[in-house]
């Protein structure tokens, strides 16, 4: 499932999609309930902790008696959870500890940055929704079945919210606004500069002198960067005629502009292309180390005419 926001009101919503403000659409996978709930034990674990780390304190300071102990555990319990949920989510923007360990987040519905109005309201509606008639189902006996019985509902109702909720939001996310999806794995492109020309032949077939290679600029590497990563991305179908005819286009204009007088045949434009990338790169890099920057081919122009 994937986070989406309705473009219009009559528009169908989209399940793919996350349109932040810089209205660049975003795909995110919204965490399931077994993810979430690993995460809630596992937060909840660690408020119960703090809180039974404090009770025993108070006990060795003999403040409070054997039957105030519970109601003033279940007190601690409530002051260490409450603030430790907003606190967390806020410094870790969106996170718990638990949520770290799962490698899930909270996230705002419409990609904006999250606020603190939406973490308050989403953790206090997480107490009336869980916490709340759950303490209330632990403290009752067999004597008031009734009141059992509308405690258990409540959970039960609480719990069935996500269920047929496609966006997986409880009732707390949906007043807030907000979303619980997986984080982002980051996937890093090879760096072109890496990826080997072809043949040791081909390597040593397309050589640049350091005047051809002082037309363009960084500009025009990333332009031509951005050609070859396509070129990459459609080399199991082939490339196509307009691929051809491309690739052909902008062989010839590097080499007029250069002054390449080899005519390149077809099966070795995209070697000579790489090969011309990985000259210019290198020879752009060598040219700020000594505090020059190149932009692009008029900046270039300029230097020569200077």
């Amino acid at each position: 499932m994937k986070l989406w926001r309705r473009k219009d009101k009559t528009a169908a919503p989209s399940l793919g999609e996350l349109i932040p403000p810089e209205g660049v659409p975003i795909h995110l996978e919204v965490a399931g309930l077994g993810v979430r709930l690993a995460a809630q034990l596992t937060d909840v674990g660690i408020t119960l902790i703090a809180a039974v780390a404090v009770l025993i304190l108070i006990m060795s300071l003999g403040i409070g008696t054997p039957t105030t102990l519970l109601a003033i555990g279940s007190l601690l319990f409530f002051v260490i959870r409450v603030p430790y949920y907003v606190i967390a989510e806020l410094a870790w923007n969106g996170q718990t500890l638990g949520k770290r360990l799962m490698k899930i987040k909270v996230v705002s519905h419409d990609g904006r940055s999250l606020s603190t109005h939406a973490l308050v309201l989403r953790n206090l509606m997480k107490e009336a929704e869980i916490f709340l008639p759950a303490t209330l189902l632990l403290t009752l006996d067999t004597s008031s079945p009734v009141a059992s019985g509308l405690a258990l509902a409540w959970i039960l109702g609480g719990l069935f919210v996500p269920l047929f909720n496609r966006h997986r939001q409880r009732l707390g996310d949906l007043m807030a606004g907000t979303h619980v999806i997986h984080l982002p794995v980051p996937v890093l492109l090879t760096d072109l500069a890496q990826v080997p020309v072809g043949e040791t032949a081909a390597k040593t077939r397309f050589t640049f002198l350091a005047h051809q290679l002082d037309h363009y600029g960084a500009f025009e590497l990333q332009t031509l960067e951005t050609l070859l990563r396509a070129q990459e991305k459609r080399r199991a179908s082939g490339p196509s005629q307009n691929d051809r005819a491309t690739i052909e286009s902008v062989v010839e204009k590097i080499r007029q502009k250069i002054g390449y007088a080899n005519k390149v045949p077809e099966a070795d434009r995209l070697k000579f292309l790489r090969a011309f990338y990985n000259a210019q790169r290198e020879h752009l890099e060598k040219r700020q180390l000594f505090g020059e920057r190149r932009r692009d081919k008029h900046y270039a122009v300029d230097d020569n005419s200077s």
